[in-house]
């Protein structure tokens, strides 16, 4: 037990001070965040932010410039989403509701993810760091996430299964990179993207009030 906590926490050592707060408190607002979506409450949007923008800047300056670019882009749709969910109809109902993929938005996630997993390939390759065997991983990751986070803003239950794979691949990814915090956040993220995917469903079967 105490050679695999020296393992988790020997990287924080050679941490500033500053970084291992940032990451705190992005952790701390990743939980609150996700606990927001499984409510499917529009607040998820406002942690997800700074959350993200934290994230962002730890991950730029860590060098993990696909895990980056994913923070990043949820930062853009973040506000897209916040935008979109906050649409009300006459009687004060949210415009936007809990809903299935169609056929359309199908063939747009596939899209999503063949342009975010060639991409994050090319930043990876401009920046030499494919010879890290991680960096194939993270490119699929990067796309599964790209996909949760597009599907979220448009409140598609199938963003939670997005959401639960890509959780579960990074789990281990993290904690090798040295990020054991942000290892165990995906680890409780998973069980909430789980969760999630039951609430939600059973919202989506509830019929809508028309008054």
């Amino acid at each position: 037990m105490e050679q695999i906590l020296n393992y988790l926490l020997e990287p924080y050592q050679h941490y500033a001070l500053y970084q291992i707060w940032i990451e705190g408190i992005a952790v701390f607002l990743g939980v609150v965040s996700v606990l927001l979506a499984k409510k499917n409450h529009i607040g998820v949007f406002y942690t997800g932010i700074v959350n993200s923008a934290l994230y962002a800047y730890l991950l730029f300056e860590w060098g993990l410039y696909g895990d980056m670019l994913i923070s990043a882009y949820y930062v853009i749709m973040s506000f897209y989403g916040w935008y979109v969910w906050s649409q009300k109809n006459k009687q004060h109902q949210d415009l936007l509701v809990i809903q299935t993929m169609n056929t359309h938005e199908k063939k747009m996630s596939g899209l999503i993810f063949f342009i975010s997993v060639i991409f994050v390939f090319l930043v990876y390759h401009y920046f030499g760091k494919l010879s890290f065997w991680w960096a194939y991983i993270d490119t699929l990751i990067t796309g599964l996430f790209f996909v949760g986070m597009w599907l979220l803003s448009k409140r598609k239950i199938e963003n939670w299964l997005f959401f639960l794979i890509g959780n579960i691949l990074a789990i281990p990814l993290f904690v090798i990179k040295g990020f054991a915090l942000t290892g165990f956040l995906y680890l409780f993220l998973s069980v909430v993207a789980l969760l999630g995917y039951q609430s939600w469903k059973k919202q989506l079967l509830q019929p809508r009030p028309t008054c």
